[in-house]
């Protein structure tokens, strides 16, 4: 363990240096910049009301900060997953030209959008102010459920960036799930909407138990008990400890498919 610590630590510098570099491309060229991160979910956050609230009628207290609140989570684990997934072979010629290990890249890509979902959550504290909502000290553990989500994050996107150099059409496939997995997370829509068949259903969403946590803390003043942190803690590093080996065992041959 405490070799592969070492090791990692002589790559530290290099990940952070990926990290800017990301965050620079994104904006480059870009009027407002890092506004956008703060733009881009206030303005998805009216067109979502607009549409559930006015014209479905979705009867939920102070929705743009419910859907905020939801959203952020989801789409934080959405870009993460979904970088990572392509990190690999997006990195091909520089895997070929130097030694640099291959867990880097899809780890950057979840850091990355970590960073950026920390700049959207701005978003989130404006509207609480915009609609006088009250924030109490329980808010202060908002990075429990975002650190949860960064290693189920981590975890999964090791296990898609090396699917994803064996068989590119996972990319193609995950686009589709990624958006019925939002469907079937209660980002937009209550639990109470659910049946009885579809909520057992939902025990098994790692997302349901993060999205529903950050609320918890942030929105409703509650701290999810010992149970709920039991099972965010199991989902998290199952898929973290399933990742890493899945990775370990496969990442010997990217070299033969990039």
């Amino acid at each position: 363990m405490n070799k592969y610590l070492v090791n990692f630590y002589h790559y530290v510098h290099l990940l952070q240096n990926l990290i800017v570099r990301d965050l620079k491309v994104k904006y480059r060229r870009s009027v407002l910049g890092f506004l956008w991160s703060i733009l881009n979910p206030l303005l998805m956050m009216l067109v979502i009301t607009a549409v559930f609230q006015n014209i479905f009628r979705m009867n939920i207290d102070n929705f743009p900060i419910y859907y905020l609140t939801g959203s952020l989570i989801f789409n934080f684990m959405s870009e993460a997953t979904s970088l990572a997934m392509t990190s690999v072979l997006s990195s091909a010629s520089l895997i070929k030209k130097v030694y640099i290990p291959k867990y880097i890249f899809p780890l950057e890509k979840c850091l990355f959008a970590f960073v950026n979902m920390l700049f959207s959550s701005v978003a989130v504290i404006i509207m609480f102010f915009v609609l006088h909502y009250k924030i109490t000290w329980m808010a202060l553990l908002f990075f429990v459920p975002m650190i949860f989500t960064l290693i189920f994050s981590i975890g999964l996107g090791l296990i898609l960036s090396a699917a994803d150099v064996f068989f590119r059409d996972i990319g193609h496939l995950y686009s589709v799930w990624i958006t019925a997995w939002m469907y079937l997370t209660p980002v937009i829509y209550p639990m109470e909407t659910l049946t009885a068949g579809m909520k057992n259903i939902m025990k098994f969403n790692p997302m349901f138990y993060y999205v529903d946590y950050f609320r918890q803390v942030v929105m409703y003043n509650n701290i999810p008990g010992l149970n709920f942190n039991l099972i965010c803690f199991a989902f998290s590093f199952a898929f973290l400890f399933l990742g890493l080996l899945i990775f370990k065992l496969k990442q010997d041959k990217f070299i033969l498919y990039i």
